[in-house]
């Protein structure tokens, strides 16, 4: 997770940078909600790398002289079946829509959003054999 958490780190320095800019020179406040949105959301991608990398240690994939072998015995466990990515997925539908349609169904789609979440959020991703 090294390179991954290095790679959002920097991403996330160049929007804080640019919005910076961009807030100095321009009076626009749409352009600098977009970078602040984009700053925060590669901020909060990178702290996570950065969490998993201190729990779960250095991957065989962060040293130079790594082979393929080194990775036995590392198995994560992922559920065949999950309503998650189905509940997700409409939620957001629901959403996208509910900007557009109506806020009651903007509600809706919060109501069917947060279960597929709970569920990503929840299910057992290291499971121990």
């Amino acid at each position: 997770m090294k390179v991954e958490a290095w790679l959002f780190t920097g991403t996330a320095a160049f929007f804080a940078v640019t919005s910076v800019v961009y807030g100095w020179f321009s009076p626009d406040p749409a352009g600098r909600a977009a970078l602040c949105v984009s700053f925060v959301m590669s901020a909060l991608i990178a702290a996570f790398l950065w969490r998993q990398r201190v729990k779960g240690g250095e991957r065989p994939e962060d040293h130079k002289t790594a082979e393929v072998r080194d990775t036995a015995g590392r198995r994560l466990y992922f559920p065949a079946r999950s309503f998650a990515p189905v509940l997700s997925a409409a939620g957001s539908a629901l959403i996208g829509l509910g900007v557009v349609q109506g806020l009651w169904l903007c509600l809706v789609g919060f109501g069917v959003l947060l279960p597929g979440v709970l569920g990503f959020a929840f299910q057992e991703l290291g499971h121990a054999e």
